[in-house]
């Protein structure tokens, strides 16, 4: 989970822009205008990635940006995404875990009234540098 950049060819068809990324087979979008064309693109890579984490597929290396060649109604730019920030908005499912602790301190945590989904939840964030 991170941030990425790759890059992206827009095509403008009669005012609405068409967004391919050349570095993968199946990664395309449109918006009806530049605006939500990019908004658009952010969200598709952002999804695209996050579908290849959760296959463990490996990332393809970004083209860069220079070499790619474009008609005369496109353009290239670079789009940035975070899978971080996309896994946390799209993905809040809640998942059950089971977990081992000694007797005493269960009873303790319950005496105090500690909520240990909370506690493990923070503790997880904390433990892997997420901010929110």
């Amino acid at each position: 989970m991170s941030k990425n950049i790759y890059p992206a060819i827009f095509t403008n068809e009669d005012g609405i822009f068409t967004v391919h990324f050349p570095d993968f087979e199946s990664c395309y979008t449109q918006g009806e205008s530049l605006e939500e064309a990019c908004e658009m693109a952010e969200d598709v890579l952002a999804l695209t990635l996050y579908n290849m984490e959760e296959n463990h597929i490996r990332f393809p290396i970004a083209s860069d940006i220079k070499s790619i060649q474009t008609a005369e109604n496109q353009f290239a730019s670079l789009i940035c995404c975070d899978t971080a920030s996309y896994r946390r908005f799209y993905d809040n499912k809640i998942v059950k875990k089971t977990l081992t602790l000694p007797a005493w301190l269960n009873s303790m945590s319950e005496a105090a009234g500690l909520n240990f989904s909370e506690i493990l939840r923070e503790g997880l964030k904390q433990e892997l540098h997420i901010a929110e």
